[in-house]
C-alpha cells in the first residue's frame, strides 16, 4: 500500500469519529429523553456540549500539537474520549450525559486538529483540497452508516450500547496510531505554551485577510451543516413523519450526496481553480438554501420535493468544507497547528452557535432549521463574490 493511501485511509478513520460521535446517537433522543426523564430540548443540549468542548479543545490542541508533534498529543486525547464514551454509557441523569459529551468532545478534538494539521505538513495548493475530499471520502462512510447503525443498535438493545460501540471503534483508531502512523513533525521547543503568546498568535492569524475570509466562508457551510444534524431528528420524524430507520436512510443518502460531491470536487480541481470553483458552488447553496425556506413557508406539501431540495443543499458541502479549509491553510505551512486548531474552533463555533439557535427557537416546525439553511446559502454568495475582500485576501500572498 502506498504511503500516501496509508496516510488518508488513518486520517479518514481519525476524521469519522467526528460524525460518529453525532450520527450514532441522533435518533436516540427520544428514547434518551424518556430513559433519563427530560425534555428534548435537553438531550439537545449533549450535542450543543459537543460542539462548546470541540471549540475549546481545539484551541488548546493546536498550540500542543505545533509543540510536541502530533502523535503523542493525539494517543492522550484519544484516550480521554475513550473514558468518557465509556462513561456516557452508564449516565443516570440527563446533567451528567451533558457532562460527560464536553469531555468526549475535548478529547476527540485534538484529532479534528490534526488531521488538518498532517494534511498540511503532506500536501501543497490544490493538493490540499484534493487530500481533504479523498478525506471525505473516507470518513464519509460513517454518516451513510452511523444512523442506520445506531438506529439498528436502539432498536435490538436500546441507546446505551451505541456508546459501547463508539469506544471500540476509538481503541481500534488508538492501535493504528500507535503502530502505523508516522510521525509528520518533529518536536519543537521554541512553541511556546503560554497562554498569553497563544493567544497573541491567534489574534494575530485573524488579522490575515486571507484566513479570515475563508474562515467566515467556511463558518457558513458548518452552520448549515449542524443546523441540519441538530434539527433533522425532530424534523425527519415528526414533522414529516418518518420513523428510526427511514430516519437512518434518509440521513445516510445526504451523506452519500456530500460523499459525491466531495469527490466530484477532487475531480474538477485537477483541471480548475479552487476559488471558480467555490464561487459557482455558492450560488447552488445560495439558491437550493432559500427554495428549503420557501417550501417551509408555503407548507411543505410536497415532501419528497423538500427532501430531494435538502440532498442538493447538503451536498455542496462537499465542496464548500474542503475548499475552504485548504483556502485558508495553504499559507501557513508553519503554522499548521495553530492555524488548524483557530480555524476548527471558528467553525465548531458556529456550528454550536446554530444548534443552540435551532434549540432554542424550536416551536414544532421545520421553520428554524430551513431559516438558518438560507440564511447560510446567501451569506456564502455575499462572502465569495465580493470583490474587494477577495483582493484584499490574495494580495498579500500574491
Amino acid at each position: 500500500m502506498k504511503r500516501t493511501t496509508k496516510l488518508i485511509l488513518i486520517l479518514g478513520a481519525i476524521a469519522a469519529l467526528g460524525p460518529l460521535s453525532i450520527d450514532t446517537y441522533l435518533a436516540a433522543f427520544p428514547e434518551i429523553k424518556r430513559d433519563l426523564n427530560t425534555e428534548i430540548n435537553y438531550v439537545s443540549l449533549t450535542l450543543t456540549a459537543y460542539f462548546i468542548g470541540i471549540a475549546i479543545g481545539q484551541l488548546i490542541n493546536g498550540p500542543i500539537l505545533d509543540r510536541y508533534g502530533r502523535k503523542r498529543p493525539l494517543i492522550i486525547g484519544l484516550s480521554l474520549y475513550f473514558f468518557a464514551t465509556l462513561a456516557c454509557s452508564t449516565a443516570n441523569s440527563i446533567e451528567v450525559l451533558i457532562a460527560l459529551r464536553f469531555l468526549m468532545a475535548l478529547g476527540g478534538s485534538v484529532g479534528m486538529v490534526a488531521t488538518r494539521a498532517i494534511i498540511r505538513d503532506n500536501f501543497e495548493h490544490n493538493d490540499i483540497a484534493r487530500a481533504f475530499s479523498a478525506l471525505i471520502l473516507i470518513m464519509g462512510v460513517a454518516p451513510i452508516l452511523a444512523p442506520m447503525l445506531g438506529g439498528l443498535i436502539l432498536k435490538s438493545f436500546g441507546w446505551r450500547p451505541i456508546f459501547w460501540f463508539l469506544s471500540g471503534y476509538v481503541l481500534l483508531i488508538l492501535l493504528s496510531i500507535i503502530f502505523l502512523l508516522r510521525e509528520s513533525k518533529e518536536k519543537d521547543p521554541a512553541v511556546s505554551l503560554n497562554p498569553s503568546t497563544v493567544l497573541f498568535n491567534y489574534i494575530e492569524l485573524l488579522k490575515k485577510p486571507r484566513f479570515l475570509l475563508y474562515a467566515l466562508a467556511g463558518m457558513t457551510g458548518m452552520a448549515a451543516m449542524f443546523t441540519y444534524i441538530s434539527a433533522s431528528p425532530f424534523v425527519i420524524r415528526e414533522v414529516l413523519v418518518f420513523d428510526e430507520i427511514y430516519f437512518g436512510w434518509i440521513f445516510g443518502s445526504n451523506a452519500l450526496g456530500y460523499i459525491g460531491a466531495s469527490q466530484l470536487n477532487r475531480y474538477l480541481l485537477k483541471s480548475h481553480d479552487i476559488r471558480k470553483v467555490s464561487k459557482v458552488v455558492a450560488i447552488i447553496f445560495g439558491i437550493s438554501g432559500s427554495l428549503l425556506l420557501l417550501q417551509v413557508l408555503t407548507g411543505l406539501s410536497f415532501p419528497l420535493v423538500f427532501l430531494i431540495n435538502q440532498f442538493v443543499f447538503l451536498s455542496m458541502l462537499g465542496f464548500i468544507n474542503p475548499n475552504m479549509q485548504a483556502l485558508a491553510l495553504e499559507p501557513f505551512p508553519k503554522q499548521a497547528g495553530i492555524a488548524s486548531a483557530l480555524l476548527g474552533a471558528i467553525r465548531m463555533l458556529m456550528g454550536t452557535l446554530a444548534s443552540g439557535l435551532v434549540s432554542l427557537w424550536h416551536d414544532g416546525s421545520a421553520l428554524p432549521m430551513a431559516s438558518i439553511m438560507a440564511f447560510c446559502g446567501i451569506a456564502l454568495i455575499v462572502i465569495l463574490w465580493n470583490r474587494n475582500w477577495a483582493t484584499s485576501a490574495h494580495k498579500e500572498f500574491a
